[in-house]
């Protein structure tokens, strides 16, 4: 063998046999690959680890979730809102175009939240200003409906029922 030959490694020699190739003089050691990479770099800024809190705050800040975090943060914590007696009997239902509703137990509780709708919707701006929240709507109880399933007739219902 020639001293071209004895530095190819010997699996390279062999598969080159077998094809019935002739190794070629080509150095077959693999090169290092040196490449400057300042942010792969040890002691650089911006290395150290960074607090759970802020790269989480970043991540939801780039992928646009402030405003659905905020709003799910709202809605969970509606007790310490608006407070626990008054979270009992009311729960709010839907956000939509800047109005949160809230249902209520009775009209009464709707009408007493209704008095206090400037105190909520400060309360509100103030804890969660990213939810949007302009506006508040109470709403009492619904009543009963009589259309159950896929075959409901058009009507007001039984007309029998509380005469």
């Amino acid at each position: 063998m020639s001293d071209a030959a004895s530095d190819i490694p010997e699996t390279v020699a062999t598969y080159l046999r077998v094809r019935g190739l002739k190794p070629s003089s080509k150095s077959w050691k693999r090169k290092r690959r040196i490449r400057d990479d300042d942010d792969n770099a040890p002691f650089t800024p911006g290395r150290d680890p960074g607090v759970l809190g802020a790269v989480l705050d970043k991540l939801s800040r780039d992928s646009g979730w402030e405003i659905t975090l905020a709003r799910e943060d709202l809605v969970r914590q509606w007790a310490d809102l608006a407070g626990s007696d008054t979270a009992k009997h009311s729960e709010p239902v839907s956000l939509e175009n800047g109005m949160l509703t809230v249902k209520c137990d009775s009209t009464a509780w709707a009408k007493n939240l209704q008095f206090m709708r400037a105190t909520i919707l400060t309360e509100i701006g103030r804890r969660y200003p990213q939810a949007g929240v302009n506006n508040l709507r109470f709403i009492g109880p619904d009543v009963p409906s009589w259309k159950w399933g896929p075959r409901a007739v058009p009507g007001r219902g039984p007309r029998d029922t509380y005469g």
